[in-house]
């Protein structure tokens, strides 16, 4: 018998070591044989420690299990839920990025293998490097980390720079509230965005890359490393990678912990082990990057789906999407919902469809106010937007943005001038300060929405200036993308930035 319990960071929060070490615990007492394989998960959190059964006949789900639930477990008297492919939430999903996470042993290369890893880095070692830029470019594969910039454009920008060196950088400093989709994914199928890495190397002409890792993921960090090590001893990162005779070598290094050292170049200046301040660009990080050499900055997702589209062809991923948003968009959905949990689909689907739908509505039974999309940089999005497409240019016409795809539900209890108030003090909080409309602006911001709570009938305009300055002079997205929380919470919630007084009128 094999039993899968998984090791990712919700599970373990929520009891999968108990249930793990109360698994073997009775499996010795009754002198069974059972093998207890820690893998990732398959990202429906409210299920979780979601603990699966291969009894020789399948694997079958089981969740939240309980250590006291072990004894049912094993006696096969357990309500469960079948298999997880069967289960809605999961059956709904057009799996890519994530098609192995939670399926496979994330720390063994055969497992990998034997579910199509490192086919696609098979077939991009027997290509030039143009033509693998241009695979990526036809793929229509934009940047997931929250800006959407074309993610095959930025390679070709790499691999024509002239250089000496060349660097494949990944962003795993995933701050934002209510995401978590990189650390699922380091944790569950690290192998894949080893394997992208790789590819990008190859296609750029880089020989070694970083994945920068939030110090708040400990066992994404313990799992990335015994990877990359596995990985050097079987050949797939080194001096001849694949056997073609192509060098690439990555290794994992960790952050602080600043939310702004998820903003590309703040990265690179923490990385060279400087303060994670943010530079001005130009020049961009792909011509002057990490050490001042041309630099692939990716996000996790962006990297981890680059092996499927190797594996199945540009033309198989760029069949998936809605306009210019193509493939899929891997949701991160948290908050006050019932269901909450990791859902891939290709780009399209609804709001209201992701809200009402697949998350089932708010855990509290009431009804849904507000959804903050990408972050805590994103939107408020009033039921009025539900029928607003996930795609990228969908979300900037109706005033917001998809960012990282975290999705936090909020009920009719939540008041909206406390939370564009918080947006203001993250951003002081978390400002690196160099540049004014970001380090002041935000401080300003806190003391103005306080001025409309206390009363004052000119500081919704004065907020409102701010909120545009801030926009449009601050160095990068935390003070360039504060005002849509803001802004947006004043816009479709004006009656919460009322007064007392005037609310009971």
């Amino acid at each position: 018998m094999k039993v899968y319990v998984p090791l990712d960071s919700a599970a373990r929060a929520l009891g999968a070591d108990a249930v793990a070490a109360a698994i073997r615990a009775e499996a010795d007492r009754r002198g069974i044989d059972v093998t207890i394989v820690r893998n990732g998960s398959r990202g429906m959190v409210w299920l979780e420690p979601l603990v699966e059964v291969d009894r020789g006949d399948g694997r079958a789900a089981y969740g939240p299990v309980t250590a006291a639930d072990v004894p049912a477990l094993l006696d096969g008297t357990l309500k469960g839920h079948g298999r997880v492919e069967d289960i809605p939430f999961f059956a709904r999903q057009t799996r890519l990025t994530f098609q192995r996470c939670g399926l496979v042993d994330p720390t063994d290369l055969d497992d990998y293998a034997a579910h199509g890893g490192l086919a696609g880095l098979r077939r991009a070692a027997a290509m030039s490097g143009p033509e693998i830029v241009a695979e990526v470019t036809a793929s229509g594969l934009r940047g997931r980390g929250g800006a959407g910039f074309p993610t095959g454009i930025k390679w070709k920008t790499v691999q024509q720079a002239a250089a000496d060196r060349k660097y494949i950088v990944c962003n795993a400093d995933e701050g934002d509230s209510g995401t978590f989709a990189d650390r699922m994914l380091m944790e569950g199928d690290p192998f894949s965005l080893i394997e992208g890495m790789a590819i990008a190397g190859l296609g750029v002409g880089a020989t070694r890359g970083y994945v920068y890792i939030r110090s708040e993921y400990p066992v994404a960090i313990a799992v990335m490393r015994e990877a990359v090590a596995v990985a050097r001893r079987r050949g797939v990162l080194g001096p001849d990678v694949v056997g073609s005779g192509r060098a690439f070598d990555m290794e994992v290094r960790v952050g602080a912990g600043a939310y702004v050292c998820g903003e590309e170049t703040s990265l690179l200046n923490s990385l060279e082990g400087k303060r994670g301040t943010v530079r001005a660009k130009p020049p961009l990080p792909a011509l002057e990057g990490f050490l001042g050499c041309p630099t692939v900055v990716n996000n996790v997702i962006s990297l981890a789906t680059v092996p499927v589209i190797f594996e199945k062809g540009a033309a198989h991923y760029e069949a998936f999407g809605l306009g210019r948003s193509r493939g899929t968009v891997t949701l991160q959905i948290a908050g006050n919902v019932k269901r909450g949990g990791l859902f891939e689909t290709a780009f399209g689907m609804t709001l209201g469809e992701a809200v009402e739908e697949i998350a089932g509505g708010t855990a509290s039974g009431r009804p849904v106010k507000a959804v903050q999309v990408g972050g805590p940089l994103g939107a408020y999005m009033p039921r009025d937007r539900f029928d607003t497409p996930l795609g990228y240019e969908d979300f900037d016409a109706a005033g917001g943005l998809i960012g990282h795809a975290g999705l936090v539900v909020f009920d009719d209890t939540a008041d909206m001038l406390k939370l564009a108030r918080f947006a203001m003090e993250f951003c002081a909080v978390e400002s690196c300060g160099k540049c004014t409309p970001c380090r002041i602006g935000a401080v300003r911001g806190v003391e103005t929405i306080d001025r409309i709570a206390a009363g004052d009938p000119r500081a919704a305009a004065l907020l409102t200036d701010l909120c545009e300055t801030m926009k449009d002079g601050s160095l990068c997205a935390l003070g360039g993308f504060t005002p849509y929380p803001v802004m947006s919470a004043l816009t479709h919630f004006p009656a919460d930035f009322a007064t007392m007084k005037e609310a009971a009128e």
